[in-house]
């Protein structure tokens, strides 16, 4: 007998390079202005902000390459940021121990409709309809890190039609991959599967049908996805 009374919701999982294994999505927390340049080109002042940082769901991670365009907005942004895949949890990790719960690292897109969040953003109210809506999170699999290690610095950038639009290197976090652990284990209790998408450099924009966004981030992959 089934003891569920309706059917058991899917489980998103990403692919892991090299491996027919998988890797179960728990929960998608996404870091705001996380590179000065980018903070600036959104108006505020990175020197004078803590961390803060709102969520995707686990279903919104699109694999196919393709990106439909989503209803209700006509200012869809293109931000290419690091993927950070956790493989342990907990409350409370040490900043010396955050890298311990790192399993791997991938890139992704937190793609944004922008005229919705800037709506929400005049009244006060939370991003989830601007951020966390369909497949507004294309990603590419899943890297170990007992291959590539912790990437710190190296590239990373986003070209749209071949014209490059965003470009960084991710030794200019504000916020490193061990202190974002730290941080938001203090406030949540972090678990195996749980994804942190690391902040975007400047430089978004708008996306329209048609276009092709080329993602990449040194050592970590590549990403490649057409809006429809």
């Amino acid at each position: 007998m089934n003891a569920h009374a309706i059917p058991t919701p899917f489980v998103t999982t990403l692919p892991i390079q090299g491996s027919d294994q998988l890797f179960p999505v728990r929960r998608i927390y996404c870091i705001g202005r996380n590179f000065a340049a980018h903070a600036v080109e959104m108006g505020h002042d990175p020197d004078r902000e803590p961390p803060f940082f709102f969520q995707k769901n686990p279903d919104n991670i699109d694999l196919s390459g393709t990106f439909p365009y989503p209803p209700k907005s006509n200012d869809v942004h293109h931000e290419i940021e690091l993927v950070v895949a956790l493989g342990q949890g907990g409350s409370d990790i040490p900043l010396e121990a955050a890298l311990d719960h790192v399993w791997g690292y991938g890139v992704g897109l937190d793609m944004t409709r922008r005229d919705l969040q800037g709506e929400a953003k005049k009244m006060g109210r939370p991003w989830e309809i601007g951020k966390a809506f369909e497949h507004s999170a294309p990603m590419t699999p899943i890297r170990p890190a007992s291959e590539i290690g912790h990437p710190s610095e190296g590239a990373i950038t986003l070209k749209v039609n071949g014209a490059l639009r965003q470009s960084g290197d991710l030794n200019q976090m504000i916020w490193k991959t061990p202190e974002m652990i730290a941080y938001l284990s203090e406030h949540f209790t972090l678990g195996a599967g749980d994804l942190i998408m690391a902040g975007t450099p400047a430089g978004v924009g708008p996306v329209e049908r048609g276009d092709r966004l080329e993602g990449h981030i040194d050592s970590v992959g590549d990403l490649s996805v057409v809006v429809a």
